[in-house]
């Protein structure tokens, strides 16, 4: 035997790397330097805010968190440092700063340590935090800002018009979240990332070249113009930040090597899916969060054989085999013929053994989190309940007022003493009976009609009408809005309590150059055309939002309709 030849025996694991986690999250905190700089340059030192404020929270509240529960502080990691930096690079630039805090919060305490920290988190918190935000605040989260005007992201518009300037996608000159917006940086970070080998490639490339598969089949079937069409949807909507900074994520990602081109593949698919049949132009965050979930499914189908495997398994059948002839052997000659069982079923059978305590702990653990989170959930509604009931309120008597502003008191008509509630009910139903039989008006609903009184009673003091009404026609859900229309039927104006449309393009409904077109009309009905307004009946449409324009339109239209109800009553 070769003396020079040391062989050395230990337990796993047999691959070490001088790397710890602290290494790992700094290489990714560098690699996010390029896009984070080009960020704060574009859009300015409230950006640059926002993003300390995410970092700084992040740091704190997992800080907080483990010296209240005894563990140790692992802040050290720089793990909750690239969580606050991922999220506040995902925020648009103009996010009031109590919700980065409030999003920091939820990435940290709800998605990493309420599942046990580092490395037992189910989702990447960062994009967890995205998605509470989105859910929960979706007209500041789809509030985007470039060079001070507010405008769509160049995914929205690209889903509204069909155009897109892909070379400005490309250097980063777009509207967007603040790290989102760079292809070019982004992939810089990348790179450094792939070369310092912090991230396996097979991800991202499994993930944006099934996306471009789809994209561009798409874009044939449709015959749009595949190049514009594909560059845009490859440099917009937070696709190469999602797949090199987020989908390669350690924890939430799959390790095995087929997992990872599943998983990228899955991505990809969905992300295709979200994007162009979906209400949203983005998809990344969501397809990514509904990834994290099905890895421990991925890895299950695709874990390797061990070495020997099948060899093993052909032993234990031999072995198997040579006992039930052993058995026959020693079986005595009587037995043949009596009505015992099968050799099979008298050997004993091997049962794993159900870890029933540890599935208790689990369906423990996950209950008592739903009690503290739904506490805490209740007493945040129960003390903010009167102070959100009270804005709500004085917002809505300045829309009353905005739409009606020539004086006269805004009120119920029960508010009379003439109606009863179960008049003023009637009244409406018959209101929403005349506009459901009728396709024209969009499904519009009637939610409230006060009087506007000038004397105190109808009959002598009725000055006009100020009417809310709803509708879910608008391209990013329910619209709300009011309408005051004088008593002998003029627009005295409308105003928005509630308008969720594409930053940019539908948003532009609730600016005075569009409302101001309704203002002082006396029609039957309105229409809009795109081709100028000749008439008191047209409305011109908002350029890239004739699905908003048509909503409002109609609800404006079952507003007269209304007042001309309410007006023979």
């Amino acid at each position: 035997m070769d003396e020079k030849l040391k062989l050395k025996i230990s337990a796993s694991p047999h691959v070490r790397s001088t790397e710890n986690t602290s290494d790992i999250m700094f290489d990714v905190v560098l690699a996010l330097v390029p896009a984070t700089a080009y960020g704060l340059y574009l859009f300015g030192w409230y950006a640059a805010l926002l993003v300390l404020v995410c970092i700084a929270s992040c740091v704190g509240f997992e800080a907080l968190y483990q010296h209240c529960m005894g563990r140790k502080v692992t802040v050290g990691d720089f793990s909750a440092v690239v969580t606050g930096l991922l999220l506040g690079l995902n925020l648009p630039p103009k996010l009031p700063i109590w919700m980065a805090v409030l999003g920091s919060c939820f990435a940290i305490i709800v998605v990493k340590q309420l599942f046990g920290g580092l490395g037992q988190n189910f989702m990447n918190p960062a994009l967890g935090a995205r998605c509470f935000l989105i859910l929960a605040f979706s007209r500041y989260m789809t509030n985007f800002v470039y060079d001070g005007v507010t405008m769509a992201t160049p995914l929205a518009g690209l889903k509204a018009t069909g155009t897109a300037d892909v070379w400005s996608m490309f250097l980063g000159n777009t509207a967007g979240t603040i790290g989102e917006t760079s292809t070019a940086a982004l992939l810089l970070g990348a790179a450094y990332l792939i070369l310092r080998r912090i991230i396996s490639p097979k991800i991202p490339l499994c993930y944006i070249g099934t996306f471009a598969v789809c994209i561009t089949i798409y874009a044939v079937v449709k015959d749009y113009d595949v190049t514009v069409y594909l560059g845009a949807h490859i440099c917009g909507g937070g696709l190469m930040l999602g797949a090199f900074f987020m989908a390669t994520d350690y924890v939430t990602s799959p390790i095995t090597s087929a997992g990872k081109v599943v998983y990228g593949v899955f991505l990809g698919l969905m992300t295709f899916v979200l994007r162009v049949f979906g209400p949203s132009a983005e998809g990344v965050s969501y397809s990514i969060i509904i990834a994290n979930l099905l890895v421990p499914l991925i890895e299950k189908v695709t874990q390797p054989k061990y070495f020997g495997y099948g060899e093993d398994k052909k032993g234990k059948e031999k072995d198997k085999d040579k006992a039930q002839d052993k058995l026959q052997e020693d079986k005595p000659e009587d037995d043949a013929s009596g009505d015992a069982s099968s050799d099979e079923e008298k050997a004993p059978a091997v049962k794993e053994k159900f870890d029933v305590g540890g599935l208790l702990k689990a369906v423990t653990a996950i209950c008592l989190i739903t009690l503290i989170m739904g506490a805490i959930l209740g007493t945040v509604y129960n003390v903010t309940k009167e102070p959100i009931r009270k804005v709500e309120k004085e917002e809505a008597e300045a829309a009353f007022r905005e739409v009606y502003p020539y004086g006269g008191k805004i009120i119920l008509p029960t508010e009379t003493g003439m109606v009863t509630e179960e008049q003023y009910q009637k009244i409406l139903e018959k209101i929403n009976a005349v506009l459901s039989v009728d396709d024209s008006y969009g499904h519009a609903q009637i939610e409230a009609l006060r009087f506007v009184l000038g004397g105190e009673d109808i009959n002598s003091g009725l000055l006009g009408y100020v009417i809310t009404v709803s509708s879910p026609k608008g391209y990013g859900g329910d619209i709300l809005m009011v309408v005051g229309i004088a008593k002998n039927m003029t627009i005295k104006g409308i105003s928005f309590l509630e308008l969720n449309e594409t930053a940019g393009l539908g948003m532009k409904a609730d600016t005075d150059d569009f409302k101001d077109q309704f203002k002082e009309k006396r029609v039957a009905g309105f229409s809009y055309t795109k081709t100028g307004s000749t008439s008191d009946s047209e409305i011109d449409a908002i350029s890239g939002a004739t699905i908003t324009t048509s909503a409002v339109t109609n609800m404006v239209n079952a507003a007269i309709t209304a007042a001309f109800i309410a007006g023979g009553n």
